[in-house]
């Protein structure tokens, strides 16, 4: 058995060869959460519970083993155990006390979406500054209630799996990518933050033709996304953060109408900066980007004389100008798959091994398929 044999768990002798796919140019990287929270918080129901307690004890005069039978009486009532209240702690998001809506768009949120903004300030730069990617605090307050109407109201997106994403730490986040516009990715992350405690802010890896689009570009760095550098994956992985990517890259957004969910090549620099930061991978499927804006033809004569990445027909562009290019209002459907553990497989230098890199890549190209399979 040769040593790469051994390394990807592949028996001796069984025949198979490497489901190795050859590098293909351009840049290497490429559950209703609205129910209303009206349960009650267990503290304040508790410490009711206590208040009533105490009253009918001072009433009565009542001897101390008729106050504790009072009190076993009450924790019957409420059937749950007294939290232990540490004040060290952050205050739990029921906890976080709510200032008056500022402006409209503030108005479009619900109180929980609200009090995760609260919560996740404390991650944010202060109001008026960057992080040393351009994330605005200020921006992200700004564009979550527009991205989080087209969430709830316009592709309505479910979700499941949200305990496969890690609380804390570093990981990278790998889906199938489509629909011309990145909305699958706002809509990722939207996700991500809604379910996860404390809440989390994706970082999305956005390709190298996105940073030359005058606007665009400064929205993407406000808003927390990053221009897919390799320094630029190192870093953010080093800071513990959540790293989305789709690994399809261009190929992904341009697949024609009848190559819907097939997933394309995946460029393999996810897995090397998961194995130099040995960190786990959540693969997870994304239902709906392929069918918000269905590309009958991709001119790409044209796109190249553009010096753009496709050119498009669909059933709406370019007969409607700009305006064909909007997603339809399809359902979206998000499906989170186990964690792939490769750091309690490989060591860092494992990322030095192109070959080895080339098969760990296809394999959690064949993971995410099986679960856009599954899902739809």
């Amino acid at each position: 058995m040769s040593k790469f044999d051994e390394r990807i768990g592949r028996a001796p002798g069984d025949g198979k060869k490497p489901d190795i796919e050859p590098p293909s140019p351009g840049p290497a990287l490429g559950s209703d959460p609205f129910e209303a929270l009206n349960d009650g918080d267990p503290l304040e129901e508790w410490l009711d519970a206590a208040e009533r307690l105490l009253k009918g004890k001072t009433a009565s005069g009542a001897s101390q083993e008729s106050a504790a039978a009072g009190a076993g009486a009450a924790v019957r009532e409420f059937p749950h155990t007294p939290p232990v209240v540490d004040l060290d702690e952050e205050p739990a998001l029921s906890e976080i006390e709510l200032p008056p809506p500022a402006g409209v768009l503030e108005r479009m949120l619900d109180a929980n979406a609200r009090r995760r903004l609260e919560a996740l300030a404390e991650d944010l730069p202060a109001e008026g500054s960057y992080d040393h990617f351009g994330l605005s605090a200020k921006a992200v307050r700004s564009a979550f209630p527009l991205l989080y109407t087209l969430y709830r109201l316009y592709f309505r997106v479910r979700s499941e799996g949200h305990q496969h994403i890690p609380s804390d730490g570093a990981a990278v986040l790998v889906a199938n990518h489509g629909g011309l516009l990145p909305f699958d990715g706002a809509m990722a992350a939207v996700d991500i933050f809604l379910h996860t405690d404390p809440p989390r802010l994706a970082r999305a890896i956005v390709d190298l033709w996105a940073g030359t689009l005058p606007f665009v570009n400064v929205f993407f760095a406000r808003v927390g996304q990053v221009i897919g550098t390799h320094e630029n994956f190192t870093a953010l992985l080093g800071e513990g953060n959540l790293v989305l990517t789709f690994p399809e890259g261009i190929d992904g957004i341009r697949k024609p109408i009848n190559q819907r969910y097939q997933l394309q090549h995946f460029h393999v620099g996810f897995v090397e900066h998961a194995l130099r930061a040995q960190a786990p991978i959540v693969p997870f499927a994304i239902l709906g980007s392929d069918d918000q804006a269905p590309i009958l033809y991709d001119v790409k004569p044209l796109a190249r004389w553009l010096g753009l990445p496709v050119a498009p027909i669909t059933p709406t562009f370019p007969w409607f100008g700009p305006l064909g290019l909007l997603p339809y209002p399809v359902n979206y459907r998000i499906v989170y798959g186990e964690p792939i553990q490769l750091h309690e497989r490989f060591e860092p230098d494992a990322a030095e091994d192109a070959r080895l890199v080339h098969e760990l890549s296809a394999q959690v190209r064949r993971t995410v398929q099986r679960l856009v399979d599954r899902s739809r």
